[in-house]
């Protein structure tokens, strides 16, 4: 069974992609980043916590928002919106450990775009990376 979960098929076509990474985990946001940059992606910047991310999504105007839910501060479903009310286009892929159809579902109305969960592969990232391009 994969472990991502598409939510929405909106994905538009095009090359590099320029990237938010908001995850509270120092590790799993290196990995990430490392991920992205081995298959060619743009970081354009990184947030451990929801009102950094908020600001840096504001200012940085990035294509994808890798957006953990839990983060401390402002969840990642306030900061999500918090995202929309910016930009309602930009694509969001949530991470998160939690493996619940109530989270999958409460998601889909808030326009997520997929979902990864933690642990993920390699080949589940790469795959999910091409959806996106």
């Amino acid at each position: 069974m994969s472990r991502i979960n598409p939510v929405s098929s909106r994905w538009t076509a095009g090359g590099f992609i320029k990237i938010l990474v908001v995850e509270d985990n120092e590790l799993t946001r290196y990995v990430i980043k490392a991920l992205l940059q081995k298959l060619g992606h743009e970081i354009v910047g990184e947030a451990e916590n929801g009102e950094k991310a908020v600001q840096v999504f504001t200012q940085l105007k990035p294509d994808v928002v890798f957006l953990d839910l839990i983060l401390p501060g402002k969840s990642g479903m306030d900061v999500l919106e918090d995202l929309r009310s910016v930009d309602p286009k930009t694509r969001v892929v949530v991470i998160t450990a939690v493996d619940q159809t109530e989270i999958d579902r409460r998601l889909s109305g808030k326009g997520v775009h997929a979902i990864l969960r933690k642990p993920f592969s390699y080949r589940d990232f790469k795959t999910l990376m091409i959806s996106l391009s």
